[in-house]
């Protein structure tokens, strides 16, 4: 293989390679939901008396998951990361932003921010 054609391969490999990345970098991301703070167990109705917040904190500390109310669907949110994990408390009956990718019904929470 002459040394031009060796540049052009390398050129098309680098460039291959740098596509995959911002393609995984922008899938990563993933997608914004906004909606209501909620548990997995209660969703969009709340069984305790009190207001929604407590009872989303109630259920998430009996070990239900935390859940976003977007419309009349009701995603479970997945994540372990301790200040998704305090934004989401501090937001429990109010509105969110989450992102992160959603399958199942389930979102792999990325970032929570309040909602605007």
């Amino acid at each position: 293989m002459s040394a031009r054609n060796m540049k052009k391969e390398w050129i098309l490999q680098l460039l291959l390679v740098l596509t995959l990345a911002a393609g995984a970098a922008f899938a990563a991301s993933g997608k914004s939901y906004t909606g209501t703070v909620s548990d997995s167990m209660c969703g969009a109705k709340h069984a305790m008396p009190g207001d929604d917040a407590a009872c989303t904190r109630a259920c998430v500390g009996k070990g239900s998951k935390y859940a976003l109310v977007v419309g009349d669907k009701v995603y479970t949110l997945e994540t372990s990361d301790k200040a998704a994990l305090s934004t989401l408390d501090k937001q429990a009956g109010a509105k969110a932003t989450v992102t992160g990718t959603e399958k199942d019904n389930t979102i792999a929470v990325s970032s929570v921010k309040p909602a605007k």
